[in-house]
């Protein structure tokens, strides 16, 4: 089958949406053999069902690249897909290694459920989002170090006497703040502390303020902006890609026009010659 029958097959609809069948399938198999010990016939059956799937990825993965050729790994979603598939069938290569290392390698099928991830569209948006978030994200995560670390001091000398189990040191009350940053039972800490520090609201409330609120709500909204760019930027791509498309087509078509003309001017010089070669009466 030469290159441009394979890449009009993978580029169907029918074979994305055989392939996600293919994961949800490989996904369900791999949790129910959690389940299932021994080596009965339906621990078999499961193992069949899933050494099936992953010769699927396998000829999933050898198609695109007879379709794309090196463009292929240019995609970084096809190299993800291709790692997965490549380390899926490791153990099947590594006989001579001992068992433990085996049993390791075996879980990386458990991967697999991660390429539903690049068979949605809009999954991939997000998972493309957050890697371009990230350093907002970092920059966020170490001012929000710097706020911990002065509550931390100021909480170790206001607190650490009475409550050493809140800011007894540096790293428990660094842990303390980090469970307040989560929301996860901070009234119930404020409340013991008030209960000999009346005023120690005046410690938390800015805290919580600043550290939950605001710097949540940042991260949010960068993820949500680097998303709404991620989207838009998609949609570029898309519009280009069909813009590309389309010129292909006219120019083809050009072509055909051409080709018609030159036809048609070949016959009207035949018909004239044939004309003239006639006897005449």
């Amino acid at each position: 089958m030469n290159r441009e029958r394979v890449r009009a097959l993978v580029e169907t609809n029918a074979f994305q949406v055989f392939i996600v069948a293919v994961i949800l399938v490989n996904a369900i198999v791999i949790g129910v053999q959690t389940t299932v010990a021994g080596e009965g016939p339906l621990a078999l059956a499961l193992s069949v069902v899933d050494a099936v799937c992953l010769i699927i990825y396998v000829v999933e993965a050898a198609l695109k690249i007879r379709a794309l050729g090196v463009g292929y790994f240019r995609s970084s979603w096809n190299v993800f897909d291709f790692t997965i598939t490549a380390v899926s069938l490791l153990p099947a290569f590594l006989l001579p290694f001992p068992v433990q290392v085996l049993r390791v390698l075996r879980l990386a099928r458990i991967a697999r459920i991660f390429r539903l991830v690049s068979a949605f569209r809009q999954m991939r948006i997000i998972i493309e989002a957050i890697g371009k978030s990230l350093p907002g994200i970092a920059w966020t995560a170490i001012l929000l170090a710097i706020v911990i670390y002065v509550f931390d001091v100021a909480g170790v000398y206001l607190y650490g006497a009475e409550y050493p189990e809140y800011f007894g040191s540096l790293p428990i009350g660094a842990f303390t703040l980090f469970q307040v940053v989560t929301l996860e039972g901070w009234p119930d800490i404020a409340r013991d502390i008030m209960g000999v520090h009346p005023s120690a609201w005046l410690f938390f409330v800015p805290y919580v303020m600043v550290s939950s609120f605001i710097f949540v709500n940042v991260v949010v909204g960068i993820i949500i902006g680097t998303i709404e760019e991620s989207t838009q930027a998609e949609r570029i791509n898309m519009d280009e890609s069909a813009e590309k498309q389309l010129r292909t087509e006219l120019a083809e078509l050009r072509e055909q026009i051409k080709t018609v003309e030159y036809l048609l001017d070949k016959y009207d010089l035949d018909e004239e010659g044939i004309d003239e070669a006639a006897p005449k009466h």
